[in-house]
């Protein structure tokens, strides 16, 4: 076989190289899966998600953030700290990493009292801690991390120090666009200790808004500003000296909610409606099932984009900021399957509720003929009763839970998670023996928890075991907040429902639709906003409500670049170098590289140029009458990586021999 044309070698040689600038562009942090998918590279992580799976779990909590301020005069009876502690522990389902609580008495801008740690709430904030978190407001966070490192330098809230005051703020979220915002943030002169989003929020806060400011800060304008610059995703508290501002962003993808602190001699007075009680303080959270157990009742929710601000007089809102494009709110959807806690309200109506709807959904669209309907506790157990309510079956309980295990989608191992199993969970054999069972559970993720499940149940002495998701199959990450790390990890895009149910040892196995998440998250819903109102279905369908985050764009620059120098063949040693450093200065880290790419193409060129001229001088002077020697002619070309015209002719040169 002929040996290729140096010509032909050098654009081989150029098209590795594009390949590797294309390949920076789109690392995929995921193989591909069982089930073909032709949008597979779209979804890949880079950049500070590039990773995700890896080191952390997999399907986890965002964070919890709850805030608290006492009306009336200061100092205040309300302790302010205990009721934030309490709240945090409300929300500890939300994040199980870290926490911290930062207060203020009201009376200095300079300082606030600060405590963060590492773990669970109860361990962080003891006695001696909450004595010094005096004051008459304050803030709290629960942490498990999305987009930095399980540190204490992430630990929230976070507090800046700036010239017209301290500033605290925690965050539930992730922001879709926050390369683009901290190139902003740091092209200003602010310098950043972490890679958290919730620090670079802060940051940013910091900066003047672009029609300026009069007499001192204007808060809510650079709120707002903020707002514009990153429509997505968070919840936020921010505390200033004296007040406590409540943003949602734009979207509604992530929750937050206000409830009123009522005097504790309400009791004869619970029939009354909430706006004609009394307050003691405002509390705002990511979710309403810590109020009761702090005195305090549920007012409303924050409004999607909306700016409220609690003070010792009350709340108000500031501004409302409306979704780019006037497009549709897009609540996380997956806080009603899975993350809030069943007493949570969203929407004008309870988690639970709708849990219950969809097991009514799941019978209706998946029944199967059974002795009895159970769940796995306790996630599962809403919807089993409301599947069983719709098939008539009997429901019992087949497993028992040891509640001092914790959940195990928080171990960072599948083998730890696969262990927790074993510890978390026992069976009522009496209930099982001899039954054919259809088991509930909320969702599926990897597919490592529910086959030793089943496992358990017919040891137990089940006959049959059919599993039945009261959900879509997750199929996408998430970008929005939640650590759904990569397609490779999801169970559902490697097997289908059949080959799920061989997989785990089930009868049978079948999860709800996605209409039949809309339309039992939809039956009750609050309808005032009908007309802007919506849910994010992106982990189930891939579609994101703002788009791809702008990281993931570049990998689509892949299928814009390659047909262009597939269709120049390579052929202009020019050309190609220069659109190659294109594609590297796109990446930033790309940018030296692309600098050194021009410099070379440039050599290259200069190269080129000599290199024709020389073989127009020893053609001729070959093809002359006088003697030669061959093979001090073929040195020649050779050091210059080519082969002699002769060689090509015969087909002699070996491109890959070393001369010595």
């Amino acid at each position: 076989m002929d040996q290729p044309s140096p010509q032909q070698q050098q654009q081989d040689h150029a098209v590795e190289e594009v390949g590797e600038a294309l390949e920076m562009l789109s690392t995929s942090a995921f193989t591909t899966p069982r089930v073909a998918r032709d949008d597979g590279d779209k979804f890949a992580l880079k950049g500070k998600r590039a990773g995700r799976g890896v080191v952390q779990s997999g399907l986890t909590h965002e964070c919890g953030v709850f805030g608290a301020i006492a009306t009336g005069e200061w100092p205040t009876q309300v302790d302010v700290a205990q009721v934030i502690c309490l709240g945090l522990v409300a929300l500890q389902h939300r994040g199980q990493e870290s926490a911290g609580i930062v207060t203020s008495e009201g009376n200095c801008a300079k300082n606030f009292n600060v405590h963060k740690g590492m773990g669970m709430i109860n361990n962080i904030f003891t006695d001696e801690s909450m004595k010094k978190l005096k004051g008459n407001l304050g803030i709290g966070h629960t942490r498990y991390s999305t987009s930095a490192a399980s540190e204490e330098v992430n630990c929230q809230p976070f507090v800046v120090h700036t010239a017209h005051g301290v500033i605290a703020v925690a965050h539930n979220g992730e922001l879709v666009n926050c390369d683009s915002l901290r190139r902003d943030v740091l092209s200003r002169g602010v310098g950043l200790s972490t890679h958290s989003d919730s620090e670079l929020i802060t940051q940013a806060l910091c900066l003047n808004p672009p029609d300026g400011e009069d007499n001192g800060p204007d808060w809510p304008a650079r709120i707002k500003h903020l707002m514009q610059l990153a429509p997505l995703s968070y919840s936020l508290v921010i505390m200033l000296k004296d007040k406590i501002y409540g943003v949602r962003d734009p979207y509604g993808n992530r929750p937050l909610c206000i409830g009123k602190i009522v005097p504790l001699s309400i009791g004869s007075y619970r029939q009354e409606k909430v706006e004609k009680l009394a307050a003691d303080g405002w509390v705002i959270s990511s979710e309403s099932c810590g109020f009761l157990s702090i005195g305090a009742r549920y007012v409303r929710e924050v409004l999607p984009g909306e700016i409220v601000e609690l003070t010792r007089d009350g709340i108000k809102t500031i501004d409302v900021v409306e979704c780019p494009e006037n497009r549709r709110h897009a609540f996380c959807i997956f806080e009603y399957v899975y993350f809030a806690r069943s007493d949570s309200i969203f929407e004008g109506q309870m988690v639970y509720s709708v849990r219950l709807q969809c097991g009514r959904q799941l019978a209706r669209e998946a029944f199967v003929d059974a002795d009895i309907v159970s769940s796995v506790p306790e996630s599962g157990t809403a919807a089993a009763h409301g599947y069983a309510r719709e098939t008539g079956l009997h429901f019992a309980e087949v497993l028992c839970k040891n509640r001092y295990v914790g959940r195990t989608f928080i171990q960072p191992s599948t083998r730890l998670r696969q262990l927790g199993v074993a510890k978390k969970f026992g069976a009522l054999s009496e209930n099982v023996s001899g039954k054919r069972l259809t088991l509930i559970d909320d969702s599926i993720v990897r597919g490592n928890t529910i086959g030793p499940i089943i496992k358990l149940l017919r040891d137990a002495g089940a006959v049959e075991v059919h599993i039945r998701i009261a959900s879509p199959p997750l199929l996408y990450p998430c970008y929005m907040g939640i650590n759904i790390p990569t397609r490779e990890e999801l169970i559902g895009n490697k097997l289908n429902p059949e080959e799920l149910a061989k997989y785990v040892g089930a009868d049978s196995l079948a999860y709800l639709s996605v209409e039949g998440l809309k339309k039992a998250v939809q039956l009750n819903m609050d309808k005032s906003s009908e007309d802007k109102a919506g849910h994010c279905t992106a982990c189930l369908t891939g579609d994101y409500p703002g788009g791809l985050p702008e990281d993931l764009e570049c990998s689509r620059l892949k299928k814009v670049f390659l047909p262009l120098l597939l269709a120049l063949k390579l052929k202009m040693s020019i050309v190609l170098p220069i659109l190659l450093t294109i594609i590297k200065l796109i990446s930033l880290k790309g940018l030296i590289a692309g600098l050194m790419a021009l410099k070379f193409s440039i050599f290259t060129f200069l190269k080129d140029l000599f290199n024709k001229k020389q073989e127009r001088v020893t053609t001729a002077y070959i093809t002359s009458a006088q003697p030669v020697n061959a093979e001090i002619v073929h040195q020649d070309w050779h050091r210059n990586g080519q082969a002699s015209p002769q060689e090509l002719a015969y087909g002699a040169y070996n491109p890959y021999a070393t001369l010595q």
